[in-house]
C-alpha cells in the first residue's frame, strides 16, 4: 500500500484534470475564467450574522502540542500494540489532522521485514518532500521486530541507512503482542522508548 496521501503545500492541479482558462474579455470586462459561471446574488442566511466576512470565518485548527501521536507506514506495523503499552494516539496510516487537534510529534512505526522497511522508507521520503501537516514534528522510527531472532545482513543495512536520517528505535519480539496480550514486564526498549515519547528525553 502507498503511504496517505497528505496535501502539501499550494494548490495542485491532479493528473488529467482540466486547469482554468482565461479567455479574452471586451475592455472594461474582466477575464473570466472557462469554468466560471455567473451565479446569482445569495441573500445572508437569516441566522447567520457573519455571512459576507470571509475575515470572521472560523480559523483552521492546529495540531496539539500535548501528547504523541503513533503513525504506522503501512498495516500490522503495530501501532495498536504500542499505544495500548505506551499511551497516546493511534492514527493508523495517515499523519496527525490540525483540524482534529491531535498531536504534533509522531512516532513513525514498522516492521522489520522488508516491506516494512521499504515502507518507512516511502513515508520518510514523503517527510522530505514536505507531505505532512504544518507544524507535524517526527520523533524517532520506531521498527517492531516481526520474528525471533536478529535480523538478516541485508536487513541490516537497510536499517542502518535509515539511522542516518533518523533516530531509530528497535523493540524486540514479544511473544504477548502475538496473542493480543500484554507483557507482564516491559522489555527495557519499551521502557525507554515510553520515556521518549512522553517527551522525557
Amino acid at each position: 500500500m502507498s503511504f496517505p496521501p497528505v496535501q502539501s503545500s499550494g494548490p495542485h492541479a491532479p493528473n488529467g484534470s482540466s486547469v482554468p482558462v482565461a479567455r479574452h474579455s471586451a475592455p472594461g470586462q474582466r477575464f473570466v475564467s472557462l469554468r466560471e459561471r455567473p451565479k446569482p446574488p445569495r441573500p445572508p442566511a437569516a441566522d447567520d450574522s457573519r455571512a459576507g466576512h470571509p475575515d470572521q470565518r472560523i480559523p483552521k485548527g492546529s495540531l496539539s502540542s500535548e501528547g504523541v501521536s503513533w503513525v504506522a507506514a503501512h498495516g500490522g506495523a503495530g501501532v495498536s500494540a504500542l499505544t495500548t503499552a505506551l499511551g497516546g494516539v493511534d492514527l493508523g496510516c495517515r499523519w496527525p489532522e490540525p483540524a482534529q487537534a491531535e498531536p504534533a510529534r509522531v512516532m513513525l512505526v514498522a516492521r522489520t521485514h522488508a516491506g516494512g522497511i521499504l515502507a518507512a522508507s516511502r513515508a520518510l521520503n514523503a517527510l522530505r518532500e514536505g507531505r505532512h501537516p504544518d507544524g507535524m514534528r517526527l520523533i524517532a522510527l520506531v521498527l517492531v521486530a516481526d520474528s525471533p531472532g536478529g535480523l538478516p545482513g541485508s536487513l541490516k543495512r537497510q536499517v542502518r541507512t535509515l539511522r542516518g536520517i533518523v533516530p531509530v528505535h528497535r523493540i524486540p519480539w514479544i511473544p504477548e503482542w502475538r496473542l493480543g496480550k500484554t507483557p507482564k514486564k516491559l522489555p527495557k526498549q519499551l521502557v525507554r522508548l515510553s520515556a521518549i515519547s512522553d517527551g522525557a528525553w
